[in-house]
């Protein structure tokens, strides 16, 4: 039997908007909120750079690994109980403050990339029953960009938080709008917020969608940018109290600027493609943009270089998002199954990108002594953004072609 559908109609439909949104700043406030304290937690435990970096990478990991099965499992589940279930495990960061040691720490750090994993691949679904065809794209470049500044917010300001509370407290405490999260949910989410649908999604069908030129261009894109934005969140603060004398407080800000200009920068990706019609421009601009930005964020030792290479950067990697996913959409006829494929082997093949850079960051440390090695191997990564602007053709993508079965390279 069916559950009911909630309708386009209903104003409670905003109720469910404003917790998605909500969920979104959660996954954004905690995601990196390690990253400016972990010299910190490196001295207090006796750990590794490389133990240090799984605090952030571990998270990842278990958000890629979850991509492809997510969407079929939340859908079994319920959307109600994979929402509930994706805020408890993020509020469980509120007991960070109670951690005993490194494992406890690393442990609570993967119930949060399990609770991102559920917040990531339910929401599609939950917005496609419940919003109205305008009010997805809205809401898709809504939730990028409260993402981006939740880790604006956490990037840039724990250090502050830590030195005036504690670390561990700071950890806490942005871990409690998980636990406000989940009471929000069981409050307001309750009622007519079952997905309802009658089609079946195969991972199995996988190879089909996938195993197509533009498609796995556009998943090269989007890995390698964030290889290149994930190890430079996770070890520019580090990089920047070590070799450039600044203070934690002062690094955490200046890596703050990432998040922050990502939050012009998806904006700016939403509307410009409505007045510049042209899909690949918005491939080709953007990666320039990381290439440049992310070699002035540590090339070279002048202030004025690394901020304006933090802004580049910062702006160039989240300005093609709202593009990737309309192409995405499109290169699969907007077929509700398809995209859920789609935009889980995003989660995955981005999410094992990011789990992977800064660990081989903090593994080149510690072998050559130097942050260097690791950030020019991660900005080489980040050439694929500008690599698909190249090889993939704008003629057939502004057709839909693919839903014809057209040859698109």
């Amino acid at each position: 039997m069916q559950e009911p559908v909630l309708s386009p109609e209903s104003r409670y439909r905003w109720v469910i908007a404003v917790l998605i949104l909500a969920a979104h700043l959660c996954v954004g406030l905690n995601l990196f909120s390690v990253s400016p304290v972990l010299p910190v937690i490196i001295e207090e435990y006796g750990i590794s750079r490389t133990a240090a970096s799984l605090l952030v990478a571990l998270a990842l990991l278990v958000t890629a690994a979850f991509g492809l099965p997510g969407g079929v499992i939340a859908m079994r589940l319920g959307l109600k109980t994979a929402f509930a279930l994706a805020w408890f495990f993020m509020g469980l960061q509120a007991l960070s403050a109670l951690a005993p040691g490194y494992p406890a720490l690393l442990f609570l750090r993967l119930l949060f990339g399990l609770g991102a994993a559920l917040v990531l691949t339910a929401t599609g679904p939950l917005l496609v029953t419940r919003l109205r065809p305008r009010e997805v794209l809205l809401m898709n470049g809504l939730n990028t960009a409260v993402l981006s500044s939740g880790i604006a917010l956490s990037v840039g300001g724990m250090a502050s938080l830590a030195e005036s509370i504690g670390w561990e407290a700071a950890l806490s405490a942005y871990g409690a709008l998980g636990v406000a999260g989940t009471a929000a949910w069981l409050l307001a989410g309750q009622g007519a917020v079952e997905f309802s649908s009658t089609e079946r999604i195969s991972i199995r069908g996988a190879p089909s969608v996938l195993l197509r030129r533009p498609i796995l261009l556009l998943l090269a894109a989007d890995a390698g940018v964030l290889v290149q934005y994930t190890a430079l969140s996770a070890w520019l603060p580090t990089f920047y109290s070590e070799s450039r004398g600044m203070t934690l407080s002062q690094a955490g800000l200046a890596t703050g600027i990432l998040p922050f200009a990502g939050i012009f920068g998806v904006l700016l990706g939403g509307i410009l493609p409505l007045v510049m019609r042209s899909p690949r421009l918005f491939l080709l601009v953007p990666g320039v943009m990381v290439i440049l930005g992310g070699l002035g964020s540590f090339v070279m030792d002048d202030l004025t270089v690394t901020y304006a290479g933090l802004v580049l950067l910062g702006l160039g990697s989240w300005l093609y998002v709202p593009t990737l996913l309309s192409l995405s959409m499109d290169l699969v006829d907007r077929v509700p199954a398809r995209i859920a494929i789609v935009w889980g082997s995003l989660i995955t093949f981005s999410g094992f990108s990011m789990f992977v850079s800064p660990i081989f960051v903090g593994y080149l440390y510690d072998r050559y002594d130097s942050y260097l090695p690791g950030f020019i191997l991660a900005s080489v990564a980040s050439w694929t953004l500008f690599a698909s602007g190249l090889f993939i053709s704008p003629s057939p993508l502004a057709r839909n072609g693919l839903a014809k079965g057209e040859n698109l390279l």
